[in-house]
């Protein structure tokens, strides 16, 4: 067995909001604590909301974001667990009603089935969070074991904390 093969699986769901820029912050955090990483981002995120080559480059792996086909081999070995950042609004409804209409979604509907820990990091405005199936998802998932680190809605001076997310693993 491979050194690599040894340590514990994360995957990243990357959606499309502007602070994606940051997640090579949360891949080398995961990196330094041990983890191997493979990020899947939402088709919308893979336009521009985060420098793609940089993390390719850093996880050593493709991002995925397109359904496989059955004939391919699966490109990432089974989560040890998933750190969903940032989460918005519409990937945290369509997981919560089992919408799995994207690869990222349709991985966070499994990896819950699963019992794989998950943290989510939301990044929502307070106008979307205050909407009722917004509060009505946050419920379902919390139900459902999904850990949330403090919404973010992107105010001047506030600070996503991507750490935030290996530290809710750890509870």
């Amino acid at each position: 067995m491979t050194e690599q093969a040894e340590k514990p699986f994360l995957y990243v769901v990357v959606c499309a909001a502007g602070i994606a820029a940051g997640v090579g912050e949360l891949v080398a955090a995961a990196q330094e604590q041990g983890w191997e990483v493979g990020v899947i981002a939402t088709p919308v995120a893979m336009n521009g909301f985060f420098d793609t080559a940089a993390v390719e480059a850093r996880t050593g792996r493709p991002i995925r974001s397109a359904w496989r086909t059955p004939a391919d081999p699966r490109p990432f070995p089974p989560p040890d667990a998933v750190v969903v950042a940032p989460a918005t609004f519409n990937t945290v409804n369509k997981w919560a009603a089992g919408l799995g209409d994207t690869l990222a979604v349709g991985t966070l509907c499994e990896a819950s089935g699963l019992g794989v820990p998950i943290a989510v990091l939301p990044c929502v405005a307070d106008a979307l969070a205050a909407h009722p199936a917004y509060q009505d998802s946050l419920i379902r998932l919390r139900g459902m074991g999904v850990r949330f680190g403090p919404p973010y809605a992107g105010e001047p001076g506030e600070e996503f904390g991507w750490r935030r997310a290996l530290d809710l693993l750890r509870r």
